[in-house]
């Protein structure tokens, strides 16, 4: 499904490093709507399908529309779908398999 709405013309090019990308050509893109000075930030992430890995920082976010999974490095996934959250703690290295493009809206924590 494409998610058509004015915020998300909005998103800028985001690219990924060549060693992030484990399969297919997966693009990603973001809006930040919100920060402060002290590292906090809110936003959209847009990723299209493939595979990527990523060290998470300390985020919440929201599934608005795509699917796919998370997997961790203890081999624990999460299921990504419309509806889902999920906290990171941070710093934990993921594989992420987006099978149809992923909106999410995020949180990242500042310095406490």
């Amino acid at each position: 499904m494409k998610t058509v709405h004015p915020v998300t013309d909005r998103l800028e090019p985001e690219p990924l490093d060549p060693e992030q990308v484990l399969f297919g050509n997966p693009k990603t893109s973001s809006l930040t709507l919100a920060e402060d000075g002290d590292g906090a930030e809110s936003g959209l992430w847009r990723c299209t399908p493939g595979v990527v890995s990523d060290t998470e920082v300390e985020e919440s976010f929201l599934v608005i529309t795509g699917r796919g999974s998370v997997e961790f490095e203890d081999g624990s996934t999460i299921e990504l779908r419309p509806g889902v959250t999920h906290r990171f703690a941070g710093g934990e290295k993921t594989k992420w398999t987006v099978e149809e493009t992923v909106l999410k809206a995020y949180w990242i924590a500042g310095q406490v």
